[in-house]
């Protein structure tokens, strides 16, 4: 199993402290259920809140996490009580970065974090739910919107769907489980009775989205959903990336990293199709080796690729 992604751990710490300071002594399994994660990972991610706080890392400098039985509290280092002087554009990269927050499962739309975007923006004379939009795929709002009817409503529903990892476009019923935002796009969970298993959909591949008059038939799965459905693959690629090519390994899911000497990683990750690995390669150029292929992968993926690329811009 990969590690988490570290930008999106940040992300969820970020939207789940303003949370519990406001809840003092939730369960760990409503704190779990709110924000879609496992009791497990949420017991690691506090473990991090330990070491957060400013020098000279005094008792009352660091954000304090307090368990009794199986119930959460939160108390906040004291530099929270004190006014934060900003610039207008440190003001204004506060407001953007908190839009993104907000939209993070489990975040209360009108708790303390939206309270205080709200102020900040009001203060700036600016508005956070247009000026500061946080785009999010190109997904439709209609079909957004019946797909939340559906999962609220436990109607199963039909999509016309395009997979990109086959190049296929399919039709899929499908009880749809969870509907969230993340790495700027709106992702489906759910049982897909195609495949007989539970499978993530992004959105801004649905073509059509019909609500049907028959009630789901499964439950959601529990714990930490990836946007990667690793079902049915077999086939892996092995790279030694440079340290400027660090961020794959928290972007993309993966079975193995090893640290490198020269501060680069050797990582495994699970290759859904070639067209994804070529787009990979390609973008990764220099900065990354293939050390080995699995499965029906062809070893001359990255290079096939970017002659293709290359004929396209000699003509």
């Amino acid at each position: 199993m990969s590690r988490p992604s570290a930008g999106e751990r940040l992300k969820r710490l970020l939207a789940l402290l303003p949370w519990l300071a406001a809840h003092p002594g939730s369960t760990i399994q409503e704190i779990s259920e709110r924000f879609g994660i496992s009791p497990k990972q949420l017991e690691d991610d506090l473990a991090v809140v330990w070491m957060v706080g400013v020098p000279p890392y005094t008792p009352d400098q660091l954000i304090d996490v307090e368990f009794d039985g199986d119930r959460v509290s939160v108390n906040l280092g004291s530099y929270f009580q004190r006014p934060l002087r900003l610039s207008n554009p440190q003001a204004l990269a506060l407001v953007t970065a908190g839009q993104s927050l907000v939209s993070v499962p489990g975040t209360d739309p009108e708790g303390p974090l939206a309270r205080g975007l709200a102020k900040l923006a009001t203060a700036l004379q600016v508005d956070p739910a247009e000026a500061m939009t946080v785009h999010l795929g190109e997904a439709g709002s209609e079909t957004l919107d019946r797909l939340r009817s559906a999962a609220d409503g436990g109607r199963r529903v039909r999509l016309d769907y395009y997979s990109y990892g086959s190049d296929v476009r399919s039709s899929r019923d499908v009880d749809p489980h969870r509907i969230w935002a993340e790495g700027g796009s709106w992702y489906l969970a759910g049982w897909c009775h195609r495949a007989d298993g539970p499978r993530v959909f992004r959105v801004d591949r649905i073509a059509a989205a019909e609500v049907l008059d028959e009630p789901v038939s499964t439950a959601p799965e529990s714990g930490e959903i990836s946007t990667f459905d690793s079902a049915g693959t077999d086939a892996s690629v092995t790279l030694d990336l440079d340290a400027e090519a660090a961020w794959v390994v928290d972007y993309y899911p993966h079975e193995a990293v090893e640290e490198l000497a020269d501060d680069g990683f050797r990582v495994v990750l699970p290759v859904a199709s070639t067209r994804w690995l070529e787009q990979l390669l390609v973008r990764l150029g220099p900065a990354a080796d293939v050390v080995a292929l699995t499965g029906d992968l062809p070893a001359t993926a990255g290079t096939d690729a970017a002659r293709r690329v290359l004929a396209r811009y000699r003509r």
